[in-house]
């Protein structure tokens, strides 16, 4: 009788240990992709999610964001093999709601394009250039480093950004338009630096003066 109850528990020992092998492999293949070389620990969603919803499917706010790639993956004899487009009018959204946000702005508007931020907002500070400074770093906080960003405490503008709203890079004449823009909205309080080495809009030293001669043509052949 004794060695039955022996072999009982040494049975159920193996189930448990074979029941748990089986979840810690299912749960490899849900965080494995079909290549084997992609790890992602939480579900794919927006990149950004209203209201902080949580991704985790037990609903907890203090999921990680945890992703793994391996060069293989990503390149093609050396060369970058995925192309990630960012969603410009996602970003947007999330400027401006943050933007409304802050202290003494009460509308806002953002418009992004291939690498500016440029937003304009209603505001009855005193601090121009504070508030200025905190709207600017409200769009640092959620684009690429390389990003410029522009901005205006001038309702008047934002009806401008939105007529530009239907625009795309292959808009006949957009550098013209949006340098124009950029040129109307520095007349405004830009903040502070935006970074160790960059100006309040995020420029490196001479960059936008670069850009504006690559755009225009050379100074010789510009005519008066």
């Amino acid at each position: 009788m004794k060695k039955w109850k022996n072999a009982l528990v040494l049975l159920a020992a193996f189930g448990t240990l074979a029941g748990c092998q089986m979840q810690d492999r299912a749960g490899e293949r849900e965080m494995l992709q079909k290549d084997g070389n992609t790890i992602n620990v939480s579900d794919r969603t927006e990149m950004y999610n209203k209201n902080g919803l949580p991704n985790g499917r037990e609903g907890k706010m203090t999921n990680f964001g945890y992703v793994r790639h391996t060069k293989a993956e990503v390149t093609k004899n050396g060369k970058a093999a995925e192309i990630h487009a960012i969603n410009r009018e996602q970003l947007a959204n999330i400027i401006s709601s943050m933007a409304v946000q802050l202290p003494h702005v009460q509308d806002a508007a953002a418009l992004v394009t291939d690498e500016e931020v440029m937003v304009a907002y209603q505001t009855d500070s005193k601090k121009r250039s504070q508030t200025a400074d905190q709207v600017k770093r409200t769009a640092l906080s959620v684009v690429p480093a390389y990003f410029h960003i522009y901005v205006a405490d001038n309702p008047e503008i934002i009806k401008q950004l939105q007529s530009y709203s239907r625009f795309d890079s292959n808009t006949n004449n957009i550098n013209q338009i949006m340098n124009q823009t950029i040129k109307e909205m520095k007349r405004y309080p830009q903040g502070g630096k935006a970074g160790r080495g960059t100006n309040a809009n995020n420029e490196d030293p001479g960059e936008m003066d670069k850009e504006l001669d690559v755009k225009n043509g050379p100074k010789s052949m510009m005519v008066d």
